[in-house]
């Protein structure tokens, strides 16, 4: 089930499923996401408690069950953004009314912690989510254009488009100093290992995908592309074990191939430590495998859909990738 695409005109809901607005600092940036919104024609709207703030820098359960039941029920709202991710948003699982959500289907977009929810709905609804940036991205001053560019390419249009790598990449703090960036030549997508496959996408941050596992809330992998990515405090061995236990589930026969999102620079994450861990892991023989696409943790971005359809085209000279149904 596809959700309706946003049109100029349209409102997105900001909510907090994890970490809230109140832990932002209230620097002069916020009036640069409005603006952003306002270059693409939509306007933004806060949910009630948004700015709640708890010790854990989040807020309680029921505020945040609240505001999304708000957000997907309000005809006024036709897409929903999370304000950032955080280590919570699977406390709210089993509070959610799904079939509330599946009566009133809308973009949700998101990504890190968010992962646990947009796959927990799909998995739940069959509504397509999405995994890209929070609101607190579009704050960013430089190197947001290849973000925003993904965003409209994915939410605001029907049509199918191939991914390219973006020219630059940066792993900077840029919320702490925005005049003070550092840009990086990208090298591109790489072929960990060759092959062709077309699916469904799942995924996200991995070890957030991985808190799903054995519950009502985690997605079918049958015919699936996986999409994963982790944050600065993965690093090699960490994601070996992450992935090793994915593959230890009974459905992951149903995966085609995996994307792998631009690994943080603290992880000190090597191209060749990620072939190394492909290449022992048996289960893994004939499926096409990617590295280097431009999600997760750094800049920029895509935005891709869990539920949609993604094609991977991989040999070592070349690698293509689709998002071909969103």
């Amino acid at each position: 089930m596809f959700p309706k695409k946003l049109s100029p005109g349209d409102e997105v809901r900001v909510i907090a499923p994890a970490r809230s607005l109140g832990m932002i600092k209230p620097l002069e940036d916020s009036t640069l996401a409005a603006q952003r919104f306002e270059e693409m024609g939509l306007r933004l709207g806060f949910s009630e408690h948004v700015w709640e703030i708890d010790e854990f820098d989040s807020s309680s359960i029921a505020s945040r069950v609240s505001d999304l039941h708000a957000a997907f029920s309000d005809a006024n709202a036709k897409g929903v953004l999370t304000v950032i991710g955080g280590f919570n948003s699977n406390q709210l699982l089993k509070y959610l009314d799904y079939e509330l959500i599946k009566k009133n289907p809308k973009i949700l977009c998101g990504y890190s912690d968010i992962t646990a929810l947009a796959n927990a709905i799909y998995a739940k609804t069959g509504l397509v989510t999405y995994s890209g940036p929070h609101y607190s991205t579009f704050r960013m001053k430089r190197g947001l254009a290849y973000t925003q560019a993904h965003f409209q390419k994915c939410l605001m249009s029907d049509e199918p488009f191939e991914v390219f790598a973006s020219n630059e990449w940066s792993d900077d703090p840029w919320f702490l100093d925005q005049e003070k960036r550092e840009f990086m030549p990208n090298e591109g997508f790489a072929c960990v290992q060759p092959g062709e496959a077309s699916g469904t996408i799942i995924g996200g941050n991995i070890c957030t995908l991985r808190l799903l596992q054995g519950t009502r809330f985690m997605p079918s992998l049958d015919d699936s592309i996986l999409f994963l990515e982790d944050d600065e405090l993965t690093f090699p061995a960490q994601f070996d074990r992450d992935l090793q236990s994915l593959i230890h589930l009974p459905e992951f026969e149903g995966v085609l191939g995996i994307a792998i999102g631009r690994f943080q620079k603290k992880s000190k994450f090597t191209q060749e430590h990620l072939e190394r861990i492909i290449k022992t892991k048996n289960e893994l023989e004939g499926l096409p495998v990617i590295s280097g696409v431009d999600f997760g943790h750094t800049t920029p971005m895509i935005t891709f859909p869990i539920g949609g359809k993604s094609r991977i085209s991989a040999e070592k000279s070349a690698v293509k990738l689709e998002i071909i149904n969103h």
